[in-house]
């Protein structure tokens, strides 16, 4: 398909004619006549001007004029349309927001579902503050420790207060002649369970 700016470049370098002369005998700055063959439409002038020497340079260089700027109409206008097409493609329509907006909702809903799933069916955490000799007083000591606040413990199957912080705590009678082995369990609302163990001497 024939360019209006490629035709009017082909026609003057097949007559060898140099921008510059052909500026001056048109008194037509050389930079529209450049602008004009490499359509480059950023330096177009402004209409009607635009047209006027589209036709003025056509006829110049022997060709039909009005044919010429009919074909320069054609392209131009197909180069408005393209670059609003590309306009509204990256344009943020209402339409587009609203769509986009759900879309973030429902991810953000489904990544919650998915966190709080796995959540629910992973074993509790369990930490027990193990003592040392140095605390053991009488025989007997505190037991502490924390886990997650929606889990119950046991501590050698007595069942221990929770905090809403997830602390407990619970006072441990060692045995004077025997070794006491203390089991600490924590079970999730699903019945997953973390247990620790230790023998006390």
């Amino acid at each position: 398909m024939f360019c209006a700016s490629s035709l009017l470049k082909n026609t003057r370098l097949d007559k060898e004619y140099e921008l510059a002369d052909i500026a001056k005998k048109l008194k037509i700055n050389s930079k529209y006549l450049k602008a004009l063959e490499d359509d480059d439409v950023v330096n177009f002038p402004q209409e009607p001007y635009c047209s006027l020497m589209v036709k003025e340079y056509a006829d110049y260089l022997g060709l039909n004029g009005q044919d010429v700027l009919s074909l320069f109409r054609r392209d131009f206008e197909q180069k408005k349309k393209t670059k609003s097409l590309r306009k509204e493609s990256f344009s943020f329509t209402p339409q587009l927001t609203f769509t986009f907006s759900i879309a973030l909702i429902i991810f953000v809903f489904a990544i919650y579902l998915v966190s709080e799933y796995f959540k629910f069916n992973r074993p509790p955490k369990l930490k027990v503050d193990w003592p040392t000799e140095s605390i053991i007083i009488n025989d007997s000591f505190i037991l502490t420790g924390i886990t997650d606040p929606e889990s119950t413990v046991r501590v050698n199957q007595d069942l221990i207060i929770v905090d809403t912080k997830g602390a407990f705590s619970k006072k441990i009678s060692l045995n004077q002649n025997n070794e006491t082995k203390i089991i600490v369990e924590s079970k999730s609302p699903s019945g997953k369970t973390t247990i620790e163990e230790k023998i006390l001497k």
